[in-house]
């Protein structure tokens, strides 16, 4: 089904390439701030994290940046229908090439990961998944440059791409202010990290997650995340 209902939101997920997934929930659930008023999605593919945000953060302005015409468009719709709408705004664009004059106290970004991977066939679903060897330099730079000084960088990464992006961080004075550990199960090894950067120096948090508690069985900490958006919970 195209359509995936959310406690207060549809998001219609026709025409994106990347559908919604866990990385991107989990995300949009997870990331704090006390009170972000101007807040960038990157690459929002559907417009689902930004619209988790809208709804997590009543006095905040959303931009979404999306490079995909058709991801764009349909992420303009979800907004457009939804009861945020008058927060949200889509940009379809490149991130390179996205200029505006404000800063942001909120950046974030589930982007594209696989690095120097045999790239994917369907070349809109490769546009989505992969990235040139210059992408987390170009993110992170651009990020730090639309940042507001006591602002925050939220991303969600394989273990070695969030190394990655942690490394170059440093040279751009972003410290690593958080990083969770997200598991399958507790017996499993971490496949991703949420990260959180920021300007200047910063004491690291550290914390793990686990998804399932057992076969097909969400644990209850992803449960409590999750539950003032998936209508399951």
């Amino acid at each position: 089904m195209s359509i995936f209902k959310f406690k207060q939101f549809d998001v219609d997920q026709t025409g994106c390439a990347m559908k919604i997934n866990t990385d991107g929930v989990l995300l949009g659930a997870t990331v704090s701030h006390p009170s972000p008023k101007r807040i960038l999605d990157i690459g929002t593919g559907t417009g689902v994290i930004a619209l988790m945000l809208a709804q997590r953060f009543p006095d905040a302005f959303i931009e979404a940046v999306e490079i995909d015409q058709l991801a764009a468009e349909t992420a303009s719709k979800n907004f457009r229908l939804s009861v945020f709408c008058e927060r949200l705004n889509i940009n379809h664009v490149a991130i390179e090439k996205y200029n505006t004059n404000e800063k942001f106290d909120l950046i974030v970004s589930n982007p594209p990961f696989f690095v120097n991977d045999l790239k994917n066939e369907e070349f809109r679903k490769g546009i989505a998944r992969h990235a040139n060897e210059d992408f987390f330099s170009l993110l992170v730079e651009k990020s730090n440059s639309l940042l507001a000084d006591d602002g925050q960088i939220w991303l969600i990464l394989p273990v070695k791409q969030a190394n990655e992006a942690i490394a170059i961080a440093s040279h751009y004075d972003l410290s690593l202010a958080e990083r969770i550990n997200i598991h399958s199960d507790e017996n499993k090894p971490t496949f991703r990290q949420i990260i959180c950067l920021k300007k200047g120096e910063a004491l690291l948090k550290e914390s793990d997650f686990n998804i399932y508690q057992s076969l097909k069985e969400h644990t209850q900490e992803y449960k409590l995340l999750l539950k003032d958006f998936f209508l399951a919970y």
